[in-house]
């Protein structure tokens, strides 16, 4: 099998070699997210950061702030799990008793793993939450592919085309995809109700609409994406997000297979890993 920084050089040599001279201009100014050696980029955090004004993503519970793996290693402080605000005036009724059930079972000393630890797909805008390992970019003129190293779920991203007109629900929606200048813009719809926003469990319904905005920022050095969320069945308006990413140093993406490495040594009480009945199509 071909190594993926041999496909994803063979893609980018298509890209700036084919078409008329005009089309190899556009693409040499195209933004290059995989970049010399074809390096990934880790997420900084795994929770969003608030933007610098207007409405924001649900965030920690101040009475029981998120202290994660890392902090508790160098504070020595107990690590907890997710609990968000069910007062972040960006919830409907529901969904903040959503977050509120989610936070009790919590505090009454059930676990609250993410569902990445049971290998269930992370969604939209979930995916940029995806932590610890790292997310690889190839580029094609017709798609981009989004891809965690973790069980290597795959985003596709379909460029400089419309929505379908009725998408059916899936895991990670459909994306649409157009660059503006160093920026590649992702319009995605028609994600499954099956997933969450966040870490917290924040839900959302089918009406689920997300824009980001992928741009490289400190001279190549961080990816930066501006998430915009707009669900009326969920959000009592429209928030934004922000999500920071740094460049992975070790090389191209390696063989992570969730599944097969989920071993649930400790008998703790997690969700099973997914299966399907059948087929989605």
């Amino acid at each position: 099998m071909a190594s993926r920084r041999s496909i994803a050089g063979w893609v980018f040599a298509g890209v700036m070699c084919t078409g008329a001279a005009h089309d190899a201009r556009s693409a040499a100014s195209l933004p290059d997210f995989a970049g010399k050696g074809d390096l990934g980029w880790i997420a900084t955090g795994d929770t969003f950061l608030a933007p610098p004004n207007g409405p924001g993503p649900v965030m920690s519970d101040p009475a029981h702030p998120r202290i994660s793996n890392a902090v508790a290693v160098a504070t020595g402080r107990q690590p907890t799990f997710h609990m968000g605000d069910v007062n972040s005036p960006i919830l409907q009724p529901w969904a903040k008793e959503a977050l509120r059930k989610r936070n009790a079972d919590i505090l009454s000393g059930k676990p609250g793993y993410t569902r990445a630890v049971s290998c269930w797909p992370l969604g939209v805008p979930g995916f940029l939450l995806g932590f610890v390992q790292p997310i690889f970019f190839v580029q094609t003129p017709k798609e981009v592919l989004l891809t965690w190293q973790e069980d290597h779920e795959v985003r596709h991203i379909y460029m400089n085309v419309p929505h379908s007109a009725k998408p059916r629900p899936s895991w990670f929606g459909e994306s649409v995809g157009h660059y503006e200048g160093d920026t590649l813009v992702v319009d995605t719809i028609g994600v499954n109700g099956k997933t969450y926003i966040d870490h917290f469990r924040t839900p959302h319904s089918e009406k689920l609409h997300v824009i980001e905005r992928f741009r490289m920022v400190d001279g190549g050095k961080t990816l930066e994406v501006s998430v915009h969320v707009e669900d009326p069945g969920t959000f009592t308006m429209p928030w934004n997000a922000i999500q920071r990413y740094r460049r992975v140093e070790d090389g191209p993406m390696i063989e992570s297979v969730c599944a097969e490495n989920n071993a649930n040594y400790f008998n703790q009480d997690m969700e099973p890993i997914p299966q399907a009945a059948k087929m989605d199509f």
